[in-house]
């Protein structure tokens, strides 16, 4: 396992001195915006396809810190009912691909996205209960009609073009927000589809992360190093769903953490320990979204967490006391 690190919370500061900072505090490899919700700051995949010399400069200054693109993050809504949003969003996509396979990248990471409840709908509809029944039908159009034919067809496009993984956070207000719902698209369009598992939109679900990691075992392609710790006074009166403000942190059941914030060391040891039993050997990507400190704060104290929680070594050759 290597420490990385989604650059897009230093998106303020030009590329090199983001390098810069980061090669000083130990990060190894990287996981860059390429479009999308994550933005374009450091990463623009339309410019960089068009402009020979500013991908040149792009690559060189890669290598000259010697920290490489693990995937690029292209997070977005492709199935969005607004055409012109959709469309938005499936452009930033494949264009990230298209620079993927220039680069030799084989892994996005991404949304699943969600569509509206009709052909008719203005707004994304994520459907949480079966009942009454038109939250079933609704599902039925958006998985059948929607979700599974786009994904197939962007599958094909991926492969097309050497990228090899297609890595889902797994976010409520998504189609795919759960072990269950990734294994779902997973099943019915192939093994491109994974998860980027990233355990602080699971823990405020009642999910057990352990658990999580089992369950999906291979299909885990990538892993977002982010922790969320839940408010037992809010959650004991309002329970977990929740809109308040990120902001509002005093009265939110549930608010994101830098990791150990949220929960303690052995916790994240159980969940390193087990992505090492079911093979995983890639990066931990540390996702800043702490609204209690700065970014260097939140991310500094995450590489010390996570080195000392980290198992980094190949595996064992021998077990000499068996």
């Amino acid at each position: 396992m290597k420490l990385g690190v989604l650059t897009v919370l230093f998106g303020d500061r030009p590329l090199d001195k983001t390098l810069e900072y980061l090669k000083s505090i130990g990060i190894e490899a990287l996981e860059v915006g390429a479009g999308g919700y994550p933005g374009k700051a450091h990463c623009n995949p339309e410019v960089l396809l068009s402009d020979k010399k500013a991908l040149d400069t792009f690559k060189g200054t890669i290598e000259e810190y010697g920290m490489p693109i693990n995937a690029f993050a292209c997070h977005g809504n492709p199935v969005h009912p607004n055409k012109k949003t959709a469309e938005t969003f499936r452009n930033d996509f494949r264009n990230a691909v298209l620079l993927a396979e220039k680069l030799g990248i084989e892994k996005i990471v991404g949304f699943s996205g969600c569509p509206g409840d009709s052909e008719n709908a203005k707004y994304s509809n994520w459907v949480t209960c079966p009942w009454p029944e038109d939250f079933s039908l609704i599902l039925k159009y958006q998985w059948n009609e929607v979700l599974i034919p786009f994904w197939k067809k962007e599958a094909e496009f991926c492969l097309a073009h050497g990228v090899k993984k297609v890595a889902f956070e797994m976010h409520p207000g998504f189609c795919v927000y759960n072990p269950d719902s990734l294994l779902r698209l997973r099943e019915t369009v192939g093994d491109v589809i994974g998860a980027n598992f990233d355990p602080s939109h699971l823990i405020w679900q009642g999910i057990d992360p352990v658990a999580a990691i089992r369950k999906l075992g291979k299909a885990i392609y990538h892993f977002h190093a982010k922790d969320t710790k839940i408010d037992k006074y809010n959650t004991a009166i309002s329970g977990v769903l929740d809109n308040k403000h990120y902001g509002d942190e005093l009265n939110r059941s549930w608010v994101f953490r830098t990791v150990g914030y949220g929960n303690d060391m052995q916790y994240w040891r159980d969940m390193i320990s087990n992505l090492k039993l079911i093979g995983y050997d890639d990066i931990l990507s540390i996702e800043h979204e702490d609204s209690l400190m700065t970014n260097t704060e939140g991310i500094e104290k995450a590489v010390d967490f996570l080195n000392k929680a980290m198992i980094k070594g190949d595996k064992p050759t021998g077990m000499f006391w068996a």
